[in-house]
């Protein structure tokens, strides 16, 4: 830290970052001396009874991979702590800055943060959010039953308990210093310390994702039966880390929130499927789990769909009985309706094709000596395969039909596309951003050379062969499907073949987008614990040949491994961005408090966090109405005259458009400027100069330009 006088050079990071980037040093000099931040570690102890049972094997192998998990917990805490910290420069940015670094959705997220953290009360804030007249002007809407936000308002509480406590026993969470920011800009104060909203907003999240990696530890442990294989999926996460997250660039996402809760619902459902008879405590928290993956994520049903198919298939098959089936069914229709109720009736979740899924497949379960039809095992698995398909789909036709819910109909279109020529605006706008395109050429290479492919491939090829191998041996073994079923029902490996077929869902999903390869590598790290499997590799004849085998393997991984470490510790960046600032600034000081912005998705979520003026659109891109509104404001990019496009604007009541040069000429890719994409939607314009190009020169006479610089062209709409 370069404090009083001392400076820090940064060089520019390798990677894209948000806003512009430079180089220049910034000064710190101390503003206050008031608000040293101080933590309190209290030390508990227990008394001890019977010294033997604390030195019993069992005890002192939970406790000393308890202290393992806490340890590599810490570690990857500091190191995507570090990691963002090099990238942003985060602890010598002002309250501002730290605001423009949270871009696009993640600054619509962080702004329902702010309010409840700056409104006069908790409860008030979380009224203000729940009928919010600002982020869809001029629709009042509740933030809670319309977006993910709940992670938002549970730390707004968290940090409001935070600063009370501090304050009641006189410490103070901050420390603050005036950053003189070099080329000519005007000093900033930057804070340090919980008690800045930012700083504990991204800590948290930062803590979570260690305990995240704590639960990977355990969960490696548990599913090879062996510690190594647990220290074998925390070196895979470390080496392949740009595969396997986002959140040391990017936390405010909903992802950073929500994937932490998987890793603890599968580890549970591990434990579920290997115990003969799973208790009513372990369904609860498997339920509770269920509720804190999918309140923070809308995207989390897709995957919990996945999960549920892949059960389906082990149910199948005969690695799952009926009754235990039913029971973590059962479990996920309680926790989808606990969400639905907390969400406020948000209708996206009971029009679901998960939620579709979960009735199919329990009425399929429940009708199962119904089922048994005197056929072979192949052809009743093929046919209930097809009931489950089909079911799912009338029924999410017909429940999305009766309460009129077409949010999610741009998904089907987006895998349309995929595979067929088909195109339309909102598709576009998905597919031409690269996290959403198909999976990169790039990455199975960088999964070879880390060997976590390699590993991975005989892993999943071992665990088909003994699955196969079991099938074979039963069906000559039982004539019938009931003896066929009775006798796979003490199976010991259902919870590898589910690992398995779940492997091959996340793939699935890794290739169609890029950006859920977030399920995939992670899953892959731990697929690779079970090298350490006795039951899986005990052809390796003895104890030390296998931990030879492994030290090989961890010798020939480390040496990619290392390197992209090293690569991600090279990052170095100082978040800046001047052109937005000065716009920003602007606003505030030249704009009445109801002003209404229209612009592009990203800017508008920073217009809203940074300045509290009513938005017409945003990031937010899920909703069918908020769809149709970004496409009308877009319309200032397409080919139209500029007496329409301002008669729609008009129409939705916008005051004061933010024309971006960038969103008028950028190309991602072949096809995807966004006059390219509006041609899709107005063949008849094709050819014709687009808008957003001829106001970049004049706007007059339907628009009056207010401000304008290097990026930014604010244009007064109602003249």
């Amino acid at each position: 830290m370069a404090v009083e006088g001392k400076s820090r050079h940064r060089e520019l990071p390798n990677k894209e970052q948000s806003g512009s980037m430079d180089g220049h040093p910034r000064h710190r000099q101390r503003a206050s001396t008031k608000g040293k931040s101080r933590s309190q570690h209290p030390e508990t102890s227990q008394p001890r009874t019977k010294r033997s049972s604390y030195l019993s094997p069992d005890r002192v192998k939970a406790a000393s991979a308890l202290i393992i998990a806490a340890f590599v917990g810490v570690l990857h805490w500091g190191y995507i702590s570090t990691l963002f910290e090099n990238d942003r420069h985060f602890s010598h940015l002002s309250t501002l800055e730290r605001e423009m670094a949270f871009r696009t959705e993640m600054g619509l997220y962080y702004s329902y943060f702010k309010s409840i953290v700056e409104a006069p009360s908790y409860f008030s804030g979380l009224h203000l959010i729940m009928n919010d007249n600002v982020t869809e002007y001029p629709s009042v809407i509740n933030t809670l039953k319309r977006f993910n936000v709940y992670p938002e308002v549970i730390l707004a509480g968290l940090f409001r308990i935070y600063i009370a406590t501090m304050r009641a026993v006189g410490i103070e969470t901050k420390i603050c210093w005036t950053v003189n920011r070099g080329n000519d800009l005007s000093p900033v104060e930057s804070c340090e310390g919980l008690g800045d909203p930012a700083y504990f907003y991204v800590t948290l999240i930062f803590i979570l994702n260690g305990a995240m990696m704590s639960l990977f530890y355990i969960y490696g442990t548990y599913l090879s039966g062996s510690r190594l294989g647990g220290f074998m999926t925390v070196l895979c996460f470390f080496y392949n880390h740009g595969e396997s997250t986002r959140v040391m660039w990017t936390p405010p996402l909903r992802e950073s929130f929500s994937y932490p809760f998987l890793v603890l619902q599968m580890s549970l459902l591990t434990y579920i499927l290997r115990t003969p008879t799973p208790g009513r405590r372990s369904l609860v928290v498997l339920c509770a789990s269920n509720i804190c993956f999918m309140l923070p994520w809308q995207f989390a049903q897709f995957v919990l769909l996945t999960q549920i198919a892949s059960l389906f298939a082990i149910y199948l098959i005969g690695y799952l009985d009926s009754e235990k089936f039913l029971n973590i069914l059962y479990t996920h229709m309680v926790s989808l309706g606990l969400c639905f109720i907390l969400m406020f009736g948000n209708s996206m979740l009971l029009t679901s094709y998960y939620a579709s899924s979960l009735v199919v497949i329990c009425v399929i379960a429940m009708s199962r000596e119904f089922l048994k039809l005197k056929m072979l095992p192949l052809i009743s698995w093929i046919l209930q395969v097809l009931l489950w398909i089909l079911g799912t789909i009338a029924l999410k036709a017909l429940t999305s039909t009766i309460l009129g819910v077409r949010d999610d109909a741009h998904i089907f279109n987006i895998l349309k596309s995929k595979f067929t020529s088909y195109k339309d605006f909102d598709t576009l706008m998905y597919t031409c951003a690269p996290e959403f395109d198909f999976m990169e050429n790039e990455t199975p290479w960088r999964y070879l050379k880390t060997l976590i492919l390699p590993l991975v491939t005989l892993v999943f090829l071992t665990i088909c062969i003994r699955t196969f191998k079991d099938i074979l041996a039963s069906s000559r073994q039982n004539n019938s499907r009931a003896q066929h079923s009775e006798s796979w029902e003490h199976s010991t490996n259902g919870e590898l073949v589910y690992h398995a077929l779940q492997l091959v869902a996340f793939a699935v999903l890794a290739i169609l987008i890029m950006r859920l390869k977030l399920f995939l590598t992670p899953h892959m790290c731990v697929m690779v614990s079970l090298l350490c499997s006795r039951p899986l590799f005990g052809w390796i004849s003895s104890r030390l040949n296998r931990q030879l085998f492994i030290l090989i393997i961890v010798i020939l991984m480390s040496i990619q491994g290392i390197s992209n470490i090293q690569s991600q510790l090279n990052i170095k960046g100082e978040f800046s961005n001047i052109a937005q600032e000065e716009l920003l600034e602007w606003i505030k000081f030249s704009t009445k408090p109801n002003a209404v912005f229209a612009g592009a998705m990203p800017t508008m979520a920073s217009v809203k966090l940074s300045t509290g003026r009513p938005i017409v659109n945003h990031p937010h891109y899920e909703d069918a109405g908020l769809r149709a509104r970004t496409k009308m404001v877009y319309s200032m990019y397409s080919r139209k005259s500029a007496k329409e496009v301002k008669k729609a604007l008009m129409d939705m009541g916008v005051q004061y458009f933010i024309l971006e040069d960038a969103w008028c000429t950028r190309r991602t890719k072949t096809g995807c400027t966004m006059s390219e994409i509006w041609d899709i939607e107005n063949p008849s314009n094709v050819g014709k100069i687009p808008l957003c190009s001829i106001l970049a020169k004049e706007s007059l006479p339907h628009f009056v330009t207010l401000f304008e610089n290097n990026v930014y062209k604010v244009l007064k709409v109602g003249i």
